[in-house]
């Protein structure tokens, strides 16, 4: 056999051996990048829920009188802190553990030992957790205890959000929730994390009461309005940024979904923003920036539930009915003597209550089927019936614990910054007022 075809033969023998063993190695390697690539997306997706905090913080704090400032930004930042470790030790257990009852979970408290792929799920839903628990903290806002406050937060993280949780999407290590099962759309968290998070607010609210000089002996209703609407634009921007990781993140699979996913956020949070400015210029009424602002995040609450199952024209729908909603319902809660700083039970509660009735009458492979609203309904009603009743029961009980969960009436006048933390936001412009007050009064 001449030199020629010798080499060709290796050649044939090698490339054969190669060949042979190209298909599992490539399934092998394309399934690794899969899976890193996933993971990538999921935890970036945790990072941008994160950043969610800092929206609220300045959302919050613009939205209260600058005596108060430190102290909103003190329970947006211990809302991650405190009910992040609560959550880890108890809430991802009850949301995701061993479900055999449909109520809650049985395994997996206090993790340690998890396979690489569910720590990004851990990590993930951590997020999600302080997100449900944040909500309360501005409604709430200029007159709570700040430790009875954290020590709620502590109840939200750890029991009220993650047992819902588990009957909406619960579990990842066996069983259904029995929303689950029954076939409950909520694929971000419309009803999940911001119903659950806005009906704990309005039980804070009922329990608390309305700030001193919010409502007149006769009905009047007195504005007290916050002291930056710069700190409330900015954080509004930065939420509705958040947002895209909030859901599309929530395939939880770096797919090609997730385009259509950010385009119908982003879409339901302009409707919004536009189907408010549209309701004030036909009322006569100025169009105000604050207002506008929550326009969009009701959008961007309402097409959570349905980001992934809905056509863009439905999102647009939804958010703009959203829109409407926080145009009108604030007014209607200032009737019953509600006194929500940051418009949260709106915004979060009636608003996340819609998107998730809007992805079943709007479900595009099965649109307008009663069935499928009737699942739906159920869901908001059980959401409202648990969150509401449950942080009710919790917060009655701290007031009693704690000899009450409102700060006094002095407090509360001089401001939350300097009784409950000893800091001053503005200390330049605040010191004069909060220190002197008695001196001034007793010069004149």
């Amino acid at each position: 056999m001449n030199k020629n075809k010798l080499f060709w033969l290796l050649c044939l023998v090698f490339s054969s051996s190669v060949y042979a063993a190209e298909p599992v190695d490539i399934a092998k390697n394309v399934q690794e990048i899969r899976i890193s690539l996933d993971s990538v997306w999921v935890v970036m997706g945790g990072i941008l829920v994160f950043f969610m905090q800092a929206g609220f913080a300045l959302i919050e704090s613009g939205s209260v009188r600058s005596k108060n400032t430190v102290n909103v930004l003190m329970k947006n930042y211990m809302d991650a802190c405190f009910g992040g470790l609560i959550f880890w030790l108890l809430g991802f257990g009850l949301m995701f553990g061993i479900n055999h009852t449909g109520w809650f979970g049985f395994s997996h408290f206090a993790p340690s030992e998890l396979d690489s792929w569910h720590w990004n799920l851990l990590f993930f839903q951590m997020m999600f957790a302080a997100t449900a628990t944040t909500i309360a903290s501005g409604a709430m806002a200029e007159r709570i205890h700040f430790v009875a406050y954290v020590v709620s937060a502590g109840f939200v993280s750890g029991l009220i959000y993650p047992v819902f949780g588990s009957w909406a999407w619960g579990s990842i290590f066996g069983g259904d929730g029995w929303l689950k099962a029954l076939g409950f759309i909520d694929f971000a968290g419309s009803t999940v994390v911001h119903s659950i998070g806005g009906w704990v607010a309005l039980a804070g609210i009922i329990v608390l009461g309305p700030r001193l000089g919010r409502f007149g002996r006769n009905g009047q209703v007195h504005d007290l309005p916050g002291h930056s609407l710069p700190l409330v634009a900015l954080g509004g921007f930065i939420l509705w940024l958040a947002w895209f990781g909030f859901n599309a993140a929530s395939t939880v699979n770096a797919d090609v979904s997730i385009g259509r996913i950010a385009l119908n956020t982003h879409l339901a949070a302009c409707a919004g923003a536009v189907a408010y400015m549209g309701y004030a210029l036909v009322c006569g009424k100025a169009i105000l920036i604050k207002t506008t602002i929550n326009a969009s995040l009701g959008g961007l609450v309402g097409i959570t539930a349905g980001c992934a199952t809905m056509n863009p024209v439905f999102a647009i729908l939804t958010g703009a009915i959203a829109g409407l909603m926080v145009s009108t319902l604030p007014q209607l809660l200032e009737k019953f003597r509600v006194d929500d700083v940051v418009d949260a039970v709106t915004v979060h509660g009636f608003c996340g209550a819609w998107g998730t009735l809007a992805a079943g009458i709007f479900l595009e492979t099965n649109l307008f089927n009663s069935e499928v609203i009737m699942v739906q309904a159920i869901g908001v009603a059980a959401g409202f019936a648990w969150g509401f009743g449950v942080a009710f029961i919790v917060f009655k009980i701290l007031s009693k614990l704690l000899g009450g969960l409102r700060v006094s009436a002095q407090h509360e006048q001089r401001g939350l910054d300097y009784t409950e933390h000893a800091e001053l936001s503005y200390p330049e412009f605040q010191r004069d007022l909060t220190f002197e007050t008695d001196d001034i009064h007793k010069r004149h």
